[in-house]
């Protein structure tokens, strides 16, 4: 049997988490830290990444699938699909709309769909190899700013790491037209194939932070790199999302 299309896939569960997500937003909070302060994870994590590994373990049952709360489910053959049921917890928490779920598909080691969804917003990001990328069905582009003076950029770094990103923040926000901190990594990889920021970068980030929204910039026409420059790792710890137009300005200035 045939198996089913895996964009039509991971768009139609993004969506029904989503709305598991939205539904529990009022609800009491279960809410917990995951070994350091402020790193939190809350009852609708959980809940959401149950439903998504069901609903992709039911369409496609040889699939590993690799969770941010629940880790690795083994598969039998090359496919596997990277989620993050809930990137941008704390903005979830204190309701603010900034959150969305996030899923990849990868197959032989490469990237062949991506989603990201943000249901307060009700923005569906989608992408597929070869074949673009769209929000709600309208295509999508990275902008066309060139110089770094005139780019809008974003980042993201946990309460703790400051000082690790602390040089590049500063050296970023005396160039750059303006830096953003946002808290959801893979929402601001979304947001750079949109054209709404030229440029994100970001250390210490997982697979399941990055896979959709890599292959989200890449076919929206953008250019995804560690921040030094050298190619992108789904683990490498490190990303750097632009227009293209700026990605040299970017890495040097960040790399300084």
């Amino acid at each position: 049997m045939r198996s089913p299309d895996p964009l039509t896939t991971a768009l139609a569960v993004a969506r029904e988490a989503g709305a598991l997500l939205c539904e529990r937003l009022t609800l009491p909070r279960e809410i917990a830290e995951k070994g350091r302060r402020a790193d939190l994870v809350t009852d609708a994590d959980r809940a959401g990444e149950a439903l998504v590994i069901a609903r992709l373990r039911a369409a496609f049952p040889q699939a590993a699938i690799l969770g941010e709360e629940g880790g690795l489910v083994t598969g039998t053959g090359d496919e596997r699909w990277i989620v993050d049921p809930l990137d941008g917890t704390t903005n979830y928490t204190h309701g603010y709309p900034l959150f969305c779920v996030s899923i990849g598909y990868e197959r032989a080691g490469e990237l062949i769909a991506g989603v990201v969804y943000a249901p307060l917003l009700d923005e569906c990001y989608a992408a597929e190899r070869g074949a673009g990328a769209r929000c709600n069905d309208a295509p999508l582009h990275v902008s066309v700013i060139e110089s770094l003076g005139d780019a809008l950029l974003c980042t993201g770094f946990h309460p703790d790491g400051y000082e690790r990103n602390a040089a590049q923040f500063a050296a970023a926000s005396r160039r750059a037209q303006a830096v953003r901190r946002d808290g959801s990594a893979a929402l601001d990889l979304a947001f750079v194939a949109a054209g709404r920021f030229d440029g994100f970068w970001e250390f210490d980030l997982s697979p399941w932070d990055v896979a959709a929204g890599t292959l989200l910039v890449r076919e929206a026409g953008g250019t995804v790199s560690a921040i030094a420059g050298d190619a992108a790792q789904l683990d490498g710890r490190s990303i750097l999302a632009s227009n293209g137009r700026i990605h040299a300005q970017l890495v040097g200035c960040l790399s300084a």
